[in-house]
């Protein structure tokens, strides 16, 4: 391997590395002299405020590598936000219950059917063996009764546990349920519309975008802007273990950004399913001729796409302390920046979430070196785009093409020798008019 090879192999690590050092050589230092960019809290703080974005990303990177698109996740976490401050404030049926609850029954419902029957019809194509385990057939009894039943035991067991915490007000766990399931749910039916409807999926997910957005102010109320949270006033006191901070080292928040990005990186690398990803991202057709269930697939990544949203909201409320209709107003394109900084073609088919880490860690570390100097937000907001093209343009383009394109010294002569050049289509035709 050539060291211009390994370089453009490496090079979003490189540009991790070059922004964390002009962090480092620029940054201001405190009164003792100490550098305030490397300073141990200033990190923990990019990690607290990227964790958010990181989630919204880590779910766009599988549905952008699948060729699609969503533009609603922003919605969905300022719904998911609205119902999850609701729950821990307001006691009683309120709007947040009814939608909340319900979704957490219908998802229990779906989770339990799907799940036991994937694992029924796995054990029969394994003892089918290779050659025919395509041709797996489930009877009556293990491909309807039993998983209907394990999806309704789960259906009561999941309103057992929240319907008691409707009149007290609901703890963190009853929250970190209902407001993810409520993501889950409004992602799956993006995912559902779009293979259904055979939809491009920037219509679908731009129409749910708008959707969600008036269903969480109908849900918070024409009078409630914002929702406010205080642990141990209106909330639960237990909420303030979401902000906190794991043995004193890590933020939590950080801690389920590292989370997801690890999990999901694993099922993206591992799995059958994240092969099938990149799959249907590269040739949706001929994957689906070659036996995989694109749609199924499809619907599973905005579903992922919509619980990570929901726990993004969560986390919001925490580190904000309010629930608002607008809480994640923009967060779908930052969101998708840090997917395409990372190295993820929107195009389909390339893409990882070990890139997508590092894109949002760039993005993260851009804001913050920019809040060190106190550059104007505005100016901010064109530094970051020069920067998002400036990234993209390195990663959809070799070395070479960007100096063709740009006529530099060099790419012209190899151009012009080019084409010069025969083809060698013309020399055949020449050898041939030659004998002749």
């Amino acid at each position: 391997m050539t060291a211009l090879k390994l370089l453009s192999r490496t090079k979003l690590y490189w540009g991790l590395i070059a922004i964390f050092l002009i962090g480092v050589l620029g940054s201001p230092v405190s009164s003792k002299g100490n550098n305030i960019f490397l300073s141990y809290g200033n990190l923990l703080d990019v990690l607290r405020q990227v964790s958010t974005t990181g989630l919204i990303a880590t779910g766009m990177t599988a549905v952008i590598i699948t060729g699609g698109i969503d533009l609603s996740v922003g919605s969905l976490m300022a719904i998911c936000s609205v119902v999850c401050a609701m729950l821990l404030t307001v006691s009683g049926v309120t709007p947040g219950v009814v939608l909340g609850v319900p979704t957490v029954a219908v998802v229990a419902l779906c989770l339990g059917f799907i799940v036991t029957r994937f694992i029924f019809l796995n054990i029969e194509k394994s003892r089918a063996g290779a050659d025919a385990s395509r041709d797996a057939r489930l009877d009556r009894a293990r491909g309807l009764v039993t998983p209907a039943i394990v999806g309704v035991v789960l259906c009561c067991l999941s309103l057992w546990y929240l319907l008691p915490q409707v009149e007290p007000k609901f703890g963190v766990l009853g929250v970190l349920l209902v407001a993810p399931c409520v993501g889950l749910l409004f992602g799956a039916l993006n995912g559902f519309i779009i293979v259904a409807g055979r939809l491009q999926p920037f219509i679908v997910t731009l129409a749910m975008m708008v959707t969600a957005l008036g269903i969480a102010r109908l849900t918070a109320g024409q009078n409630n802007a914002v929702l406010p949270v205080y642990t141990g006033s209106n909330a639960t006191e237990d909420f303030e273990l979401l902000r906190s901070m794991v043995f004193g080292v890590i933020p939590m928040p950080g801690l389920f950004f590292l989370g997801a990005i690890l999990i999901y990186g694993a099922v993206l690398r591992f799995t059958p399913f994240g092969r099938y990803v990149y799959a249907i991202g590269g040739n949706e057709e001929a994957a689906r001729l070659s036996g995989i269930a694109a749609g199924r697939v499809k619907i599973v990544t905005y579903a992922v796409s919509g619980l990570l949203a929901g726990i993004a909201a969560v986390l919001y409320v925490a580190q904000y302390r309010q629930g608002k209709p607008d809480a994640g107003a923009g967060l779908e394109l930052d969101a998708i920046a840090a997917v395409v900084i990372g190295g993820t073609s929107l195009m389909g088919g390339r893409g990882s979430l070990t890139g997508t880490f590092c894109g949002v860690l760039i993005f993260g570390l851009l804001s913050n070196i920019l809040q060190l100097h106190n550059i104007n937000s505005n100016l901010q907001l064109v530094l970051k785009g020069m920067i998002i093209i400036g990234t993209v343009l390195v990663q959809e383009r070799n070395a070479g093409d960007l100096l063709a394109y740009l006529r530099l010294p060099g790419a012209a002569h190899k151009e012009t020798a080019a084409a010069k050049r025969p083809s060698q289509e013309t020399r055949s035709l020449n050898l041939g008019g030659n004998k002749k």
